[in-house]
């Protein structure tokens, strides 16, 4: 069934694609969050000219063609745009066969332990292990994700002391129950990450995140051979060309691309098979609860070299006020730890009808 029409529905925040076959069968995917209203405008100009009219089905060949169309624009919006369309696509063909797209890719649906993942840099020590204690008690975490450092700090500190406070603060009031896991955000130099890779590791942190600026391969590759803890990155690397390379050379021990921002369900799982050649697990950003939370849920139970839990966003109206009302079911619920997907077919999610309504309408189609 051919490409007929392809729709957007846009804030500044979220982007959700609405893709219609020649028969009327629709298929909802999203775009990438953050400036999400710029990746509209490059979907319609660059991206939907060479999807209409095309086997709605022959996703890979898309995803190649596009990039090879547009090679003179390379790099994060263009992938972006993609992956709007391509997850659009793969609920498309789940609907169309009656199967969630974790069927599609081979897996099976289930439960996928979560990680309680803290965005916040501006929250004192003691405040953020309060906030890890009552959502342990109340939804069973098990694992837990703060911040360290700086966002692309230089080596700065959030403020003077804070990460060599909230380490050892967090450390020792959840215990040895719990897995822990930090973000430095591109923070520090090799020489300062390893500093602080030792502290990780003399508080039982298992998971070192993006030490180095994420691009400087070699420098995070220096941190990761120094240190005994998983150092992790890829979040934002969106080029087929790099992974490659993060994988070949070893970069990191566990990989973290983010479905969206890579650019769909087809591309990430070319990612994770050359992960999986290499024994090298993958463990996805999805740092917000839009539909990018549930692609991953889906990739996750689908991939054999999954990593040990999904990252889960518990951030509330205060800080992400723009990822509520998106849907009209249930998609987040988390009980004892674990986030579930269902047999519901594509995506199984239902966009919020009163959201739909409130945002900026764009369409592509044949004519």
């Amino acid at each position: 069934m051919k490409i007929k029409k392809i729709e957007t529905f846009t804030d500044e925040y979220v982007c959700f694609v609405c893709v219609t076959a020649e028969d009327g069968l629709q298929g909802w995917g999203q775009v990438a969050p953050y400036f999400a209203d710029i990746t509209a405008q490059v979907l319609h100009r660059q991206v939907a000219p060479y999807a209409l009219n095309q086997d709605s089905l022959d996703i890979d060949y898309l995803v190649d063609i596009i990039p090879e169309k547009e090679h003179k624009f390379p790099g994060s919006y263009l992938k972006r745009a993609i992956g709007g369309l391509d997850t659009a696509l793969w609920d498309l063909r789940g609907k169309r066969e009656d199967k969630s797209v974790c069927e599609l890719l081979g897996g099976t649906p289930g439960v996928i332990r979560a990680y309680a993942s803290s965005m916040k840099r501006d929250i004192t020590p003691q405040d953020e292990t309060a906030r890890f204690i009552r959502l342990r008690e109340e939804h069973g975490f098990d694992a837990f994700k703060f911040r360290i450092g700086a966002e692309c700090g230089r080596n700065q500190d959030e403020w003077p002391g804070r990460t060599e406070e909230i380490i050892p603060t967090i450390a020792r009031a959840l215990g040895s129950d719990v897995s822990l896991l930090v973000d430095a955000n591109s923070c520090y130099s090799p020489d300062r990450a390893i500093e602080v890779g030792h502290i990780l590791e003399d508080h039982g942190i298992s998971h070192f995140e993006e030490p180095c600026p994420y691009w400087e391969f070699d420098q995070t590759r220096q941190v990761k051979n120094a240190l005994s803890i998983d150092v992790t990155g890829g979040e934002q690397d969106c080029e087929m060309a790099n992974w490659h390379q993060m994988i070949d050379q070893r970069v990191v021990d566990i990989i973290q691309p983010d479905v969206c921002y890579l650019g769909g369900i087809t591309r990430t799982m070319r990612v994770a098979k050359m992960a999986e050649e290499a024994g090298i697990l993958v463990t996805p950003h999805c740092a917000n609860l839009t539909l990018v939370t549930l692609f991953t849920m889906h990739l996750l139970r689908a991939i054999p070299n999954a990593g040990k839990y999904l990252e889960f966003s518990i951030e509330g109206h205060d800080y992400y006020p723009w990822q509520y009302d998106l849907f009209s079911n249930s998609l987040f619920d988390i009980k004892d730890g674990n986030a579930t997907v269902t047999d519901a077919p594509g995506w199984g999610a239902v966009i919020n009808p009163a959201w739909l309504a409130k945002s900026k309408y764009q369409i592509s189609e044949v004519k």
